[in-house]
This record gives structure tokens, C-alpha cells and sequence, in this order.
């Protein structure tokens, strides 16, 4: 009985290693795909091509109707669902203003999986822009609070 314990606590134990590895794996593969206010200010007034995308919930547009210049909006489930609405054949950076970043990171690794590596998420999002004082713009287009209920036009 002892040792049927030890086993299953030892493998416990390997198992729950494994994961973890795995986990801080994946967390520095995604910092390595992020991007600095400050990094993203000097790529856009460089006039280097890069997309940026507004992939904030519904409800954080309510809370905070502005943009980046530039910035497209895409609804996170738009993206998750259809990813190709991010070139592959382009840079680009996605921004939104969840702790941590956690929309932004959720479409980051729906795009590694598809094969899509020449995008990165703005670290610190809307929050991190505004916070060094770049400019933003209002957010004047209509959406939808479940986008998922709208009938898609034929």
C-alpha cells in the first residue's frame, strides 16, 4: 500500500513537471512575439508596414471607445474563428486591454497554430499606449455586444 502511494505521488510529481516545463515553454515562446509601446511607436512612425489590430471584447469598447490610429478592429471571436483575417504574408501586432494581455495571447497562439509567426501582441496593450502618451482616436464604428447573434449577411 505504501509503495502504491509512492508511485502514484512520484508520478504525480513527473507529471505535473512535465507540464509545467511545458507551460514556461510556451510563455517564453509567446514574450518573444511581444512588443513594447515604446518598440511599436518607433515601428509606425519608421513607416515600416506593419497591420495593427484592435482585437478587444465588445465590452472593453464600451469602457474604452478608442483606438490606435491605424489599428483595425477585429472581434477576438472573429479572429479565433477565421485567423487568415491576419495576412501571414505581413507583420502585424494585436492589442487589447485585459489583464495580462489574455485576448491578445489567446489569438497569438490560434495564430501559431496555424502557421501564421510574423505577428506579435503589444505588451501591456491599450493601457501601455496611452500610458506613454501616444495618440488614440475614438472608436465611432457600430458593434456588436455578441456578435455571434448578428445574421451574417448573405
Amino acid at each position: 500500500m505504501l509503495l502504491a502511494l509512492a508511485v502514484v505521488s512520484v508520478a504525480t510529481l513527473g507529471i505535473f513537471l512535465v507540464l509545467r516545463g511545458k507551460h514556461l515553454r510556451d510563455q517564453r515562446q509567446i514574450g518573444k512575439h511581444s512588443i513594447s509601446a515604446e518598440e511599436l511607436h518607433a515601428l509606425l512612425a519608421s513607416d515600416q508596414e506593419v497591420l495593427l489590430f484592435d482585437v478587444r471584447q465588445p465590452l472593453d469598447l464600451l469602457a474604452y471607445p478608442e483606438m490606435i490610429l491605424t489599428a483595425k478592429r477585429i472581434a477576438p471571436d472573429e479572429v479565433l474563428a477565421k485567423p487568415t483575417l491576419i495576412p501571414k504574408e505581413r507583420d502585424a501586432v494585436v492589442y487589447c486591454t485585459c489583464p495580462s494581455d489574455k485576448t491578445s495571447r489567446m489569438v497569438l497562439r490560434r495564430a501559431f497554430t496555424l502557421g501564421l509567426f510574423r505577428i506579435k501582441f503589444l505588451k501591456g496593450g491599450l493601457a501601455a499606449w496611452k500610458g506613454k502618451g501616444y495618440p488614440v482616436e475614438p472608436y465611432t464604428e457600430v458593434f456588436h455586444l455578441n456578435p455571434s447573434l448578428v445574421p451574417r449577411s448573405q
